[in-house]
């Protein structure tokens, strides 16, 4: 094996950490993830720092927090003037390319303010979130009354299913997720009823072999050096999928519910109001559960068949040498854990994702096949993507730290104390049914390794979770009066974080540390009185001059 000479950044969406038999999955069983494990370092404390699409993958790709991008929710643009990881890998000689969703909508005003034309190349890269597209695929095509959620949503995709015979004006819908009955009429996968049909389309041709194939066709375009985010869309919902993997799973292998009665009488105010939305009531139903949950598993089980295809075909063409593999997700999924479904509250259900690298280096063969426990953000992957680069990472930009020296057996830990993930719910119905602000919409997450404190703006409380001896999170100490000082520290580390310098993007530490001692020899003398108090040749533009008397030359006398 060599250096790296390219990645390949793998990131599904709301692809639940614990769904992997790697992570400890009794019934789905996931080998050739597993292998990809096997041959790198498993992450087993790998935090998002937005519980929803959008922001999670803003961070990602800057590297930055939410506080600091300001993409504080889907359809809330990346402004214009900030740097992604493509910015920082172009720089340092390597492409940055996208197959699949990145979820990114692009701030037209800031664009248009600055005169940057969307069909341009630099406008083209600051539309699409910094990459250079292969494909873009957000695998978002339902229509309302209204319209299309995403007019472009999966438009190519949909032209292929067309010349692959599958007739209408939005295949993605009637066929990649949907079923079918003996009448011929489509069963919508967005009524959660019809999970357990099966999709109408042969597998390979929905939309996770799709993106694969996709993603292997841009590996063959390439000369290198390359970084390839291969998106995929699943297995977020529609929760519905094709045979054979619609009949792997049943009721019998939906594990039981983490949540209990006193959870949900005792709930926070804030907590309880997303206990109660139509979405955590349906989740909170077992028939639903057993009809989701294995719709859930057989995506993923696809998914990870999928990824076999991938690394199979690496192996055969020499790909595997020399380039760096990451697997991720960009947040998790409720499944009617804790009275709610879908992902936006801070348990690690939603907020942990798994995360694997591998790493082709020989300096990383010491580390092969191991677990690391650090508190790992997904801020960190940009920052690591430069160092593989060979690039001096911009730390006053990127905020989180390069994973390399754990990967290659020289950290155990990363230097961060806690985690942060953010969540402004201002535009959601919660904000109407707890009658908040915009400004009071918005909680915060911190948590070290033992405890999880949970703030939310408008006045509230805040939960704390015990992990070390409360794991599931299913007891709330944020109004324990044993547990003050645990609170205090936490708000401590809070505080710190909101504290730090995160929008001096324009000038390094170094370049502040060498203005801190070197004279700019522009001529600024301040506080000096003699000129021997300061080095002379300092002021060799004021010494030794000679002028004459204004009066002189104004004609002027006494």
């Amino acid at each position: 094996m060599s250096k790296a000479k390219n990645i390949l950044f793998i990131m599904f969406d709301q692809l639940r950490w614990d769904y992997l038999s790697c992570n400890g999955h009794p019934h789905l069983h996931t080998p050739n993830i597993d292998r990809l494990a096997s041959m790198g370092v498993r992450f087993t404390r790998a935090y998002i720092q937005s519980p929803i699409c959008g922001s999670s993958r803003m961070s990602t790709y800057t590297g930055r927090y939410v506080h600091s991008h300001g993409a504080s929710w889907n359809g809330i643009p990346l402004k214009v003037g900030e740097m992604t990881m493509g910015d920082h890998l172009r720089k340092a000689g390597m492409g940055c390319w996208l197959v699949g969703k990145t979820h990114m909508v692009a701030d037209a005003e800031g664009m248009e303010r600055l005169g940057l034309e969307p069909d341009s190349l630099i406008g083209a890269r600051v539309a699409e979130c910094g990459f250079d597209v292969f494909e873009r695929d957000d695998g978002m095509r339902p229509e309302g009354p209204n319209g299309f959620y995403d007019p472009n949503g999966a438009k190519i995709y949909n032209a292929y299913l067309n010349d692959k015979g599958y007739e209408g004006d939005n295949p993605w819908h009637d066929f990649a997720n949907s079923g079918l009955d003996e009448d011929g009429n489509v069963l919508s996968g967005w009524f959660l009823k019809n999970s357990s049909e099966a999709a109408n389309i042969a597998e390979e041709d929905s939309e996770t072999p799709y993106l694969t194939t996709r993603g292997m066709e841009f590996m063959e375009s390439q000369s290198g050096p390359w970084c390839c985010h291969l998106s995929y869309i699943k297995p977020h919902w529609p929760y519905i999928v094709p045979e054979p993997y619609a009949s792997m799973y049943g009721p019998e292998h939906v594990l039981p519910v983490v949540r209990s009665q006193a959870e949900h009488e005792n709930a926070h105010p804030v907590l309880r109001a997303f206990m109660d939305t139509k979405i955590g009531k349906t989740f909170s139903r077992q028939d639903v559960r057993e009809a989701v949950i294995p719709a859930y598993m057989g995506l993923i089980k696809q998914a990870d068949d999928q990824m076999g295809r991938l690394f199979d075909w690496m192996e055969q063409t020499g790909r595997m040498k020399d380039t760096m593999i990451v697997l991720t997700s960009d947040h998790g999924d409720f499944l009617g854990d804790h009275w709610m479904g879908e992902k936006t509250f801070f348990h690690d259900t939603s907020t942990k994702v798994p995360l694997i690298i591998y790493d082709p280096s020989p300096d990383a063969d010491a580390t092969r096949g191991s677990t690391c426990d650090a508190l790992v953000e997904s801020i960190d992957l940009a920052p690591t993507f430069v160092d593989v680069a060979g690039a001096q990472i911009p730390d006053h930009i990127l905020e989180g730290h390069s994973l390399l020296p754990i990967l290659r057996g020289q950290a155990k830990e990363t230097p961060r104390e806690v985690a942060i993930c953010e969540y402004d719910y201002s535009a959601s119905p919660i904000a109407t049914m707890l009658n908040a602000s915009v400004r009071d919409a918005v909680m915060f997450m911190v948590a070290d390794k033992r405890w999880k404190l949970i703030h939310c703006e408008g006045g509230y409380r805040p939960l704390l979770f015990d992990l070390e001896n409360d794991p599931d999170e299913l007891v709330d100490l944020g109004d324990s009066a044993k547990h003050a000082d645990v609170i205090a520290q936490m708000y401590d580390h809070l505080f710190a974080w909101a504290r730090r310098l995160s929008q001096r993007t324009t000038r390094s530490a170094e370049q502040l540390m060498e203005r801190r001692t070197k004279s700019s020899g522009t001529g600024v003398v301040i506080g000096i009185y003699d000129e021997n108090d300061t080095p002379l040749e300092l002021t060799v533009k004021y010494r030794n001059r000679k002028a004459r008397p204004y009066q002189e030359i104004r004609g002027k006398t006494e």
